[in-house]
């Protein structure tokens, strides 16, 4: 299996990540122009991890999204289903608690963590209403979560250039640079498939989760979800 179909099968989601592991950080830099680092420098401001707080990062692939919560002085837990990015992940960053794990069946105990996020994850997870009940379910009560998500653009004549990108320019350039450019062809068509900002929000509400709103990044290519569990 080399890629997975919009249905998101646990074990086809799993099986394609695993065959992109080596160079996945690479690609993400390529395809999105550098832009990668900078999202991830803005999860990391929001999330505002604190010294001794727990942090589950889940969907972390090899653990280059956990680092800062790590280098802010908090306890994180990368966290991921895909077998073959956490090996990539142990053999560069060894000192890190990987754990593998499904973002709808956690296998951790309720209100354990202080804060938890999913970067460039949660479109991958089968049910995203079950992740959601599940990350509100191990955070402490008055804990957050930080959801960063590819999104709809907010200009009408952007996100039709950026319609086109995704669906003809990004699989030529995977092929260039992944070692698994079919990967990116069914990583195009779940962006193009996700819920727009406001629709997210709804289903954070839904799970539990208060005081949930959102920010757009790169004329919302990317929005930043977040929200709170009630004391």
């Amino acid at each position: 299996m080399t890629r997975a179909s919009l249905n998101k099968q646990p074990h086809e989601v799993a099986s394609m990540f695993d065959h992109v592991a080596e160079r996945y950080d690479l690609t993400n830099d390529v395809l999105s122009l550098g832009q990668d680092r900078i999202w991830r420098k803005e999860v990391a401001k929001a999330v505002d991890a604190r010294p001794a707080e727990k942090v589950l990062d889940l969907a972390a692939g090899t653990g280059t999204s956990s680092l800062p919560f790590a280098q802010a002085g908090a306890y994180v837990v990368p966290c991921d289903f895909s077998l073959g990015m956490l090996r990539v992940g142990k053999q560069r960053r060894n000192w890190l608690p990987y754990t593998a794990g499904d973002a709808t069946r956690l296998p951790f105990k309720d209100d354990v963590f202080d804060a938890v996020t999913i970067s460039f994850g949660l479109r991958n997870v089968q049910d995203t209403d079950a992740a959601l009940r599940e990350m509100h379910r191990v955070t402490r009560p008055g804990g957050r979560i930080l959801i960063c998500e590819f999104s709809h653009p907010t200009w009408t004549p952007f996100r039709t250039v950026y319609t086109e990108y995704l669906m003809r320019a990004l699989p030529p350039v995977a092929r260039a640079v992944s070692s698994n450019p079919d990967a990116y062809v069914y990583l195009a068509e779940s962006i193009r498939d996700w819920p727009d900002q406001p629709a997210l929000a709804g289903r954070l509400q839904g799970a539990g989760w208060t005081q949930v709103g959102w920010r757009n990044l790169t004329g919302g290519v990317v929005a930043l979800h977040r929200g709170r569990k009630a004391d």
